[in-house]
């Protein structure tokens, strides 16, 4: 909360209250703790010794809209759990093409989930046309804050 203060963000970006499209558990932790936060920044009688209130404009949760549903299941099969919302929900998608590398990359990174077969360790093992098609495109629901 007090990060929020003192960089002063327009707009905040965490995972959807599924917590994704595999429901990882850190990743609805961090949903919530991100949301929590984003409001508790903007209070001004909570926590004054951690600076100025500041509200941001918007919280971004990264999501996958159903209608992407198809293209994964074809990618990496139905044997893995898969959340996403309605396509009405999804106010926001993003190429990101451009940074498929870097991205791909911090997927990677995982190496315990890479190692026993989580959704990093299927990215690890698709062939490179497969990784575009499931990784280049991102999805979001915009919430704008009181």
């Amino acid at each position: 909360m007090s990060h929020i203060r003192d960089l002063r963000p327009n707009i905040i970006v965490t995972h959807d209250a599924y917590g994704g499209v595999t429901g990882h558990p850190d990743h609805l932790q961090t949903h919530r703790i991100t949301v929590l936060a984003a409001q508790a920044a903007a209070m001004e009688g909570l926590y004054p010794d951690a600076g100025p209130p500041w509200l941001a404009q918007s919280l971004y949760l990264a999501t996958h809209p159903h209608s992407a549903m198809g293209t994964l299941a074809k990618i990496i099969g139905s044997r893995k759990a898969r959340y996403s919302v309605p396509d009405e929900q999804v106010g926001l998608s993003v190429d990101v093409t451009t940074w498929l590398g870097k991205k791909i990359d911090a997927i990677l990174a995982h190496c315990s989930e890479v190692q026993r077969g989580a959704l990093p360790g299927l990215v690890d093992s698709l062939p490179p046309n497969a990784r575009t098609e499931l990784l280049s495109t991102e999805w979001y629901i915009c919430w704008e804050l009181p």
